[in-house]
């Protein structure tokens, strides 16, 4: 039970935390529209830091996060007839940000409880999701900022350009080599060759994914490559 309150008094305190903030900058500057659903996807993806940190046991971490799409579901289905809100966290379509949200905790449970429960290595877990979550941010940012050079490739999401994709290959890079550098067990060499491969993966299958299926394929593809690599080199 001191397990349980921990955590949750830990998550509960990032959350809240960090939504007053951005809550506030939304609320009192002029940030772009952009610019904001991408602080919201960083808190999010910072949030698995006291997931998979502030507890002890996995189970008790995914089963957390499992309980929050409970509880949360409804509340957005609510909040989601409010056009008001619908305009302040910059929907494209109706319901998404209701979706999105599902479906990530949805993929943080998944991943904890593989990459953590299964295999018993939480940095793993990090890899994994930061291998798509960076270099998603960044490949929409600049993609849409710089996106000069549209790929027309077949089967490929005709909205993504190549400065985009470069984006996200390079920010996923840093971000699975930053992880498994704190994580240990491995040489230089076989961090980057990890992180190179990891992130050409997730940014090609991120370039075929529509309709937001990235955040469920491209973590699932990482955390593959990342596992099996990990385990071939020695890590």
């Amino acid at each position: 039970m001191d397990e349980l309150i921990h955590g949750v008094s830990v998550v509960c305190v990032y959350l809240v935390t960090l939504a007053v903030i951005v809550l506030s900058i939304r609320k009192w500057t002029n940030i772009p529209d952009e610019l904001f659903r991408k602080v919201l996807h960083f808190i999010l993806l910072g949030a698995y830091v006291p997931f998979l940190f502030a507890f002890d046991t996995w189970w008790i971490s995914a089963g957390f996060a499992a309980s929050l799409i409970v509880v949360i579901y409804p509340l957005l289905m609510l909040a989601g007839c409010i056009p008001a809100f619908s305009r302040f966290v910059n929907e494209r379509k109706k319901g998404e940000f209701k979706s999105s949200m599902v479906l990530a905790l949805g993929v943080m449970v998944l991943t904890i409880s593989i990459g953590w429960g299964v295999l018993h290595d939480r940095y793993l877990v990090l890899a994994s999701v930061y291998a798509w979550g960076v270099g998603d941010a960044f490949a929409a940012l600049i993609g849409k900022r710089f996106g000069k050079h549209k790929l027309k490739w077949k089967f490929v999401d005709c909205h993504k350009s190549v400065e985009g994709s470069l984006a996200m290959f390079v920010t996923s890079v840093l971000a699975v080599f930053a992880v498994l550098q704190i994580r240990g067990g491995l040489d230089v060499t076989s961090c980057l060759v990890i992180s190179v491969l990891t992130s050409a993966v997730a940014t090609f299958v991120e370039l075929c994914s529509v309709n937001g299926l990235d955040t469920v394929t491209c973590p699932a593809i990482s955390m593959m490559i990342v596992i099996v690599f990990t385990k071939v080199l020695g890590g």
